[in-house]
């Protein structure tokens, strides 16, 4: 098990249990399994709020799980969606963020809020959260690293649009083991440094 937290100023903001399915030299697969139970601190004071899983009052993750494939040094990572009971492969989700950083017990990181999407029935990506991007850097979440995160998004779009694929296309039809557990977070997972 490995624990997947954000870390937002210094403060656990969020944290979800995970299952390692490969860790290797040049890639951290993780995946985040229905059920899974989200860990949102209580205390703490969050000047640019609260997470929004937690304002919506999501609790724990929904739908059939999903694969996070992590590069070290990275600011992304590529997500795999899949939907339905029969996991259908629906699309590579790359996800900007910060850099994994071990921990004891997982890795931590902060969501970036800006996106790229590719469905499986789709010719090309889409750029997802522009908006919301931009609020959060009107609230102040990111000070200093806009013009980094767009960069990284610009960059992703580019090696796409030059047809690089730099993850590798079996990983949607990677299913999980059935006899897994559901993980849950440990004692601790709210804690800085950890």
């Amino acid at each position: 098990m490995v624990v997947r937290r954000e870390i937002l100023r210094g403060e656990v903001w969020f944290a979800a249990p995970t299952v390692c399915v490969r860790d290797s030299p040049d890639l951290l697969a993780l995946y985040l399994p229905t059920g899974a139970e989200f860990g949102f601190p209580e205390r703490g004071s969050f000047p640019c709020g609260r997470h929004p899983w937690q304002l919506a009052g999501q609790r724990a993750w929904r739908g059939p799980g999903k694969l996070m494939l992590h590069r070290p040094g990275e600011a992304h990572s590529v997500d795999v969606f899949w939907a339905g009971a029969g996991r259908t492969f629906a699309g590579w989700y790359f996800n900007l963020q910060d850099p994994l950083r071990r921990t004891p017990i997982g890795v931590d990181t902060l969501d970036h809020e800006l996106d790229l999407w590719w469905a499986a029935d789709a010719d090309r990506y889409e750029f997802k959260d522009v908006e919301m991007f931009a609020q959060r850097l009107v609230e102040g979440r990111y000070p200093g690293m806009a013009a980094a995160i767009r960069a990284e998004g610009d960059r992703i779009a580019a090696l796409l649009d030059a047809g690089e694929r730099w993850w590798d296309p079996a990983w949607a039809r990677w299913r999980p083991d059935p006899a897994w557990p559901v993980p849950t977070l440990p004692a601790g997972w709210d804690t800085v440094p950890c």
